[in-house]
């Protein structure tokens, strides 16, 4: 990924990840081979005389950029990757802050303190972190941060698209710390590889699309995870649900169901997922299949999987298929899959239909009915010779309740049907919608209005679950309350 000292040219990115001991992993280390040594404050003057000199250093508007790639390329000169690899994060921030600070006294560079302090924070975030992500990153506020090449990256916050004034040095730096994430999670983007998908330690989901199928450079998406994982009552509070449908959620999630969690890109499907799972009880074997595992389960017994790219050589890959069939073998309690979008879909009906109740995977669909017609697609597609009848008679056994989530136009995400599959009419898979999400209007700031209505079913097909975990009062509890509210009186 990088190459010697002498090897690097200017804007040519960023040096690499530490190893482990310095918050990186020994893989993205091992690319890497530094040769250069620290020799006090003599060798700081000499790199710092030999790096160009740039003109017109007031006029930062201009030339910040050049002014970084200068002081960076002396500090690499200058510093010895080996010795700052073995301190831990703070020390090396500090040892890389005081040798800029000397580079820039050494070259007479005229910026103001604050434009110094910018200067160290982003040299720093260059060399230890992930350069111009690193502020996007810590902000918790952020869902997604969408880099389309070197000079355009947005951000969406409370489900809107803002344009942002970060930038790269070039393509090469944004294409080094593309690399630097995925190498974390032992994957690689290349020409060979241009698509890649990877996580960050936090869990967040990353995908890369390298040149040459990305013609202006590299296109960075990353799904960015709260610190606090969210979990119902803040569903609740975000008027995602109301208080009676999360208690039914809660119950769904208690009571071993079988659940699709269906919605569109952005809408909460695995955040939603997360919420379910906090609900499974502590003594049950769950494993995950993902393709970046990104799920955030609490509980004790949990075996995570995740699936693998193909070699160099087109070789080796495990597909999600291949993960949800070997899983079978593990001896799961439950099994859910981060998303469904190919013939693993029949495996995993498989499952839910042979003793693994309480499995749970997630779609993307419009609705509870398009997500039974997606679910058909697929096992056809897979190769599957089965009839049109054979295959909703599975889809009909195996799903209990199918979950929709949506993102509405104002960026606000509703839980929008809880809808039972109850059975069959002929060739038809019947449905039953236990809650469903009204759009009333807008207000004058252009918010949606609605609210959750329930459809009035008193009894619910998977009652009798209910009532074998003695959930049964609680159920008929929540629903009478939101009958209430329907009537207003809640």
């Amino acid at each position: 990924m990088f190459g010697k000292r002498n090897e690097t040219t200017p804007g040519a990115g960023a040096p690499p990840a530490l190893p482990a001991s310095a918050g990186q992993p020994a893989a993205a280390q091992a690319t890497y081979v530094p040769d250069i040594k620290v020799q006090g404050a003599g060798q700081v003057k000499a790199a710092a005389q030999k790096a160009p000199a740039t003109a017109d250093h007031s006029r930062r508007s201009e030339n910040y950029y050049d002014i970084k790639s200068t002081i960076f390329n002396a500090l690499i000169d200058a510093i010895d990757l080996t010795q700052l690899a073995q301190l831990d994060r703070d020390a090396a921030r500090d040892e890389i802050r005081d040798i800029v600070n000397e580079i820039i006294a050494l070259k007479d560079v005229v910026m103001s303190i604050a434009e110094q302090e910018e200067l160290l924070e982003d040299i720093c975030n260059d060399v230890l972190g992930f350069g111009p992500l690193e502020p996007l990153l810590a902000r918790d506020d952020i869902a997604d941060i969408m880099v389309n090449g070197s000079t355009t990256v947005f951000i969406e916050v409370d489900g809107k698209m803002q344009k942002t004034g970060v930038r790269f040095r070039d393509n090469s730096q944004l294409l080094n710390i593309c690399q630097r994430i995925v190498s974390q999670v032992g994957r690689r983007v290349d020409e060979a590889s241009p698509i890649c998908d990877a996580r960050l330690a936090d869990g967040s989901r990353v995908n890369v699309i390298a040149p040459p199928l990305a013609i202006d450079g590299c296109a960075l998406t990353i799904r960015k995870f709260k610190k606090d994982r969210l979990k119902l009552p803040d569903l609740v509070r975000f008027k995602s649900i109301t208080p009676e449908g999360a208690t039914i959620l809660e119950i769904i999630g208690r009571v071993r169901c079988n659940v699709l969690i269906s919605g569109g890109t952005g809408s909460g499907k695995t955040t939603l997922l997360n919420c379910l799972t906090g609900y499974i009880d502590h003594d049950e074997r769950i494993i995950t299949c993902e393709d970046a595992a990104e799920l955030q389960l609490q509980q004790p017994h949990v075996v995570r999987l995740e699936t693998r790219p193909p070699n160099l050589e087109g070789e080796g890959s495990i597909s999600m298929r291949d993960l949800v069939k070997n899983c079978l073998r593990m001896r799961p309690e439950r099994i859910i899959v981060g998303e469904v979008r190919g013939p693993e879909a029949f495996d995993l009906l498989q499952a839910m239909n042979t003793g693994h109740d309480g499995s749970m995977g997630t779609l993307h669909a419009n609705s509870p009915r398009e997500a039974i017609s997606r679910l058909e697609s697929m096992i056809t597609m897979g190769g599957f010779a089965l009839p049109s009848k054979t295959i909703k008679e599975m889809i009909c056994g195996s799903i209990d309740v199918i979950i929709q989530a949506s993102r509405l136009r104002d960026g606000s995400r509703k839980i929008t049907h809880v809808t039972e599959v109850v059975g069959m009419e002929g060739e038809v898979i019947i449905t039953q919608d236990l809650f469903i999400y009204e759009i009333q209007g807008e207000d004058a700031n252009g918010k949606i209005i609605g609210r959750h209505r329930s459809t009035g079913i008193a009894r619910p097909h998977f009652w009798d679950r209910a009532r074998y975990y003695s959930e049964e009062r609680r159920l008929a509890d929540a629903l009478e309350k939101a009958e209430a509210r329907n009537d207003g009186k809640a």
